[in-house]
């Protein structure tokens, strides 16, 4: 049985609680999935997810708008990465690709959120460019001015859910100043002519990823979100609002991988006692506990700091990120190492871990951009 000591925090509300209540019951209920087709089962997901209502945290609610609840979102991401990472994974892009027309969206375009938010529409954030993935201020894609509307021309990649995305948020070049200044994002449905699944990319953990080609793909003018040079400032914004989460689900991922090695060790006889009973073993259980401990604090900080108000958590949600998936990378290994041969055999979950975890010490921010971030925010 997991620790849910943590929902006493103070940093959690009742109504938390409930929803971490309300999420554990339809886990249990409904995961794992076959991940055996990727682009299905997260079709699946969505649509389960948005069925039971679980996907209304991911954007604003057009019916009685209010800021999004980091809390909640990282409530979510924790359990179900816990539970099936490709769940965790089908709700977070929900949330990520939708972010920028929460925060900054038109009435029209805001139209998408009730799809996205009841899972009958699969959304998607293409900001990475084959040579700006950390670096976005070094964007190539371009959105050209023409006849009222704009042409967008250039490649987006390691685009999470491309390929089976319904809409997109793009980030291109608009030229009102140089580098970052320069940059707008816009709304761009999947069915625009121009628009195309260049690649499909295999990783080690299976979730839909994509190279897309924008082959002068025509846009009207009421598609760009917010206004013109302003992308990287809605894109930093997305970012800093769901920074946090990954470290929730780097976070769920650690819990499991500790729930797995107590059981492991409690049942695992060896020279006559109990695994458990090696003081080595409790040595490592104990840095697993302790680093999952320090990385909720971090998490719930973060997404309390922004619940409450401040407009911007970049420090707080930095730090989240960065310690919480790279000491959940520790967490997991230790399990592996817990488990024996067992810890690397295919489809054993702690196996399954070691490769979903690994991901989320790159995406929305390299731990060394993590850093320089901090670095950056605590010279201020």
């Amino acid at each position: 049985m997991p620790d849910r000591s943590f929902l006493d925090w103070p940093f959690l509300e009742q109504r938390h609680r409930e929803w971490a209540e309300r999420l554990e019951a339809w886990c249990a209920a409904n995961l794992p999935v076959d991940h055996g087709d990727v682009d299905a089962a997260c079709r699946d997901l969505v649509a389960k997810l948005g069925k039971a209502g679980i996907l209304e945290p991911t954007a604003l609610d057009t019916a009685a708008p209010s800021p999004l609840d980091v809390r909640a979102l990282c409530i979510a991401r924790e359990t179900l990465a816990r539970h099936d990472g490709l769940a965790d994974f089908a709700f977070a892009m929900q949330g990520l690709g939708t972010g920028a027309i929460s925060l900054f969206g038109s009435d029209e375009q805001r139209k998408w959120l009730r799809k996205t938010r009841k899972g009958e529409a699969i959304s998607a954030f293409a900001l990475s460019e084959p040579r700006s993935g950390s670096d976005v201020a070094n964007m190539d894609m371009s959105a050209t001015q023409d006849n009222g509307g704009y042409v967008l021309s250039g490649e987006k990649t390691w685009i999470s859910n491309g390929g089976i995305a319904d809409i997109y948020t793009v980030f291109a070049r608009t030229g009102e100043a140089p580098g970052a200044k320069g940059l707008s994002a816009f709304v761009v449905p999947a069915d625009t002519p121009g628009l195309r699944v260049a690649e499909r990319i295999e990783v080690i953990a299976p979730h839909p990823l994509a190279r897309l080609s924008f082959e002068e793909v025509r846009v009207p003018a009421s598609s760009m979100i917010g206004k013109p040079g302003e992308g990287f400032k809605i894109a930093m914004s997305v970012l800093d609002v769901f920074r946090s989460t990954v470290g929730a689900a780097a976070l769920g991922f650690a819990r499991r991988a500790l729930d797995e090695s107590i059981a492991r060790a409690s049942s695992r006889q060896l020279f006559g006692a109990p695994l458990f009973d090696l003081q080595m073993v409790q040595g490592h259980l104990a840095d697993m506990a302790l680093d999952v401990d320090a990385a909720a604090l971090l998490v719930y900080r973060a997404a309390w700091a922004k619940d409450m108000g401040a407009p911007r958590v970049t420090r707080e949600a930095a730090m989240a990120k960065l310690y919480a998936t790279d000491r959940a990378q520790e967490v997991i290994d230790k399990a592996v190492q817990i488990h024996g041969g067992d810890g690397v055999r295919r489809g054993h979950i702690v196996e399954s871990l070691y490769r979903e975890i690994r991901a989320l010490r790159i995406y929305e921010g390299a731990s060394d951009v993590q850093k320089v971030v901090i670095a950056r925010q605590i010279k201020k």
